[in-house]
């Protein structure tokens, strides 16, 4: 499937694989991953982007999707793929495209790269494709969620009225993003609370300068917490939870759907609530496009296609 040039270097000729790219809906990270991939010479369609302020605008394919997708070496679909589990991500387009529709046009063998793909492998492999979940891979994974509580604490600063120097943060989780929210608080002079399940994590906790907080004391570590940033996506955060918060504090939901916290509750108790979702995409795009790219094209070298 892949077309080929020639490269002649010292009499000899090499025959060297020249793919083509489609990126496919998403928001700004998807904008940024065209225009490199279009930067670097290679021949790339924007797809479902044609509303992205920041997309190229000669990149804007006009063309039927199926038809692009049929003639397309690798597929870069967005982060999330999708929130309904019924069409593509593509909140900067009006058209709509279905997951199926997208996957049955794609050739077999084509290289389909996804974030946050969910239940939608299994239609892949009713399509006859794999598809490879770029957010799973340990490098992207460990740089998202720096990114992603980098951008937390610039809406926590941006939101409370008081500094986090001195404040009384409590963290609820102990992942990735969890893990990089206490290091940056750390540093920031704050007085860091976190809560985890497991006694190992605990321990951890403790040994990373941040006093740990086991699930079932959570009723008393609530009451005293200036800034709450949440990292479990189960509803961990109930109407009974929350009416131990104070009117001043302000709670930050990071969690993936369906999140962590009773939104309905939080607004009738008047606790000031942000679900901060996609925050890489929001707040840094240009770096978390650029690192979902290098994660991509690490991929790829690893399976000798690159």
């Amino acid at each position: 499937m892949v077309s080929e040039r020639c490269h002649k270097t010292m009499g000899v000729i090499f025959m060297i694989p020249y793919k083509t790219y489609a990126v496919i809906g998403g928001d700004l990270r998807q904008a940024y991953i065209a225009n490199r991939i279009a930067a670097d010479g290679k021949r790339v369609y924007a797809l479902l982007l044609e509303e992205n302020p920041t997309l190229q605008q000669d990149l804007i394919c006009e063309e039927p999707i199926q038809k692009v997708l049929a003639r397309c070496d690798v597929v870069i679909l967005p982060l999330p793929l999708s929130v309904d589990d019924v069409y593509v991500n593509a909140p900067f387009s009006k058209q709509k495209l279905s997951l199926k529709d997208c996957l049955e046009a794609i050739q077999p063998g084509t290289e389909i790269f996804a974030g946050k793909v969910g239940s939608s492998v299994e239609l892949a492999t009713q399509c006859g494709h794999s598809i490879t979940d770029y957010l799973k891979r340990e490098e992207l994974a460990v740089k998202n969620a720096a990114i992603t509580a980098e951008a937390a604490i610039a809406i926590a600063i941006e939101e409370q009225p008081v500094a986090i120097l001195g404040s009384n943060c409590l963290v609820i989780g102990h992942g990735r993003i969890a893990k990089s929210l206490m290091k940056i608080l750390n540093g920031m002079g704050a007085r860091v609370s976190a809560a985890a399940r497991k006694y190992g994590d605990l321990a951890q906790i403790e040994t990373e300068g941040c006093q740990p907080v086991p699930f079932q004391d959570l009723k008393y570590a609530l009451p005293k917490a200036d800034l709450i940033f949440n990292t479990v996506p189960a509803k961990v955060l109930k109407r009974k939870e929350l009416s131990l918060i104070r009117d001043t504090t302000l709670l930050i939901d990071l969690a993936s759907r369906p999140g962590g916290i009773d939104l309905d509750a939080a607004g009738e108790l008047s606790v000031k609530t942000i679900w901060a979702l996609s925050l890489p995409g929001k707040i840094s795009p240009i770096s978390a496009g650029e690192y979902i790219l290098e994660t991509i094209e690490n991929c790829l070298r690893e399976r000798g296609d690159a």
